[in-house]
């Protein structure tokens, strides 16, 4: 693990918005994918130091717990961990490091984040999730909030979205 501070972060990111323009959100999230193994890696290493269980091995709740402290004290900020519509993982937080609210985002903007939670939570359970933001402080949203699922999910939330439908009915409507 590298650590790199927040204002450098916000820097890079706004270099790639300004000079990247729309290949600015694949390329961070990419960048996110790519560091999922050496977070959970950490996340492994910070549960072993604490005396705790491996991660995919502990209860819940005992893991919404841990997560929420290891997030915190490396710096991205609190989370809490849930489901919606027992077919996605929700990630929230209302002090999301990766968010900028001074930008005014007409989308949700924490792509970084969206790869690398994907990658992260894919490996604690043992499949391949996809992430979606839904909502973002960067927009002016209390809270960002993430989605995570299958692939399928997560498409069939998205082409809801672009039509107008919000993220909760998109995933009622699946059911």
């Amino acid at each position: 693990m590298l650590g790199f501070t927040r204002d450098s972060f916000a820097a890079l990111r706004s270099a790639l918005w300004r000079d990247a323009g729309a290949n600015a959100p694949a390329w961070l999230q990419e960048a996110g994918y790519a560091g999922g193994a050496s977070l959970h890696q950490a996340f492994t290493q910070w549960c072993a130091s604490k005396g705790l269980q491996v991660p995919e091995s502990l209860a819940a709740g005992e893991f919404q717990q841990r997560a929420n402290e290891f997030f915190g004290e490396i710096g991205w900020g609190s989370l809490a961990v849930s489901t919606l519509h027992d077919s996605v993982m929700t990630i929230d937080s209302g002090d999301w490091s990766e968010a900028d609210p001074a930008s005014a985002m007409q989308f949700p903007g924490c792509y970084f984040s969206s790869g690398l939670l994907a990658d992260f939570f894919g490996r604690i359970a043992g499949a391949p999730l996809a992430a979606t933001e839904v909502e973002c402080r960067s927009m002016g949203h209390a809270r960002c909030r993430f989605l995570l699922g299958s692939a399928e999910t997560m498409q069939h939330v998205y082409d809801g979205m672009t039509q107008g439908v919000d993220y909760d009915s998109a995933l009622a409507g699946m059911a």
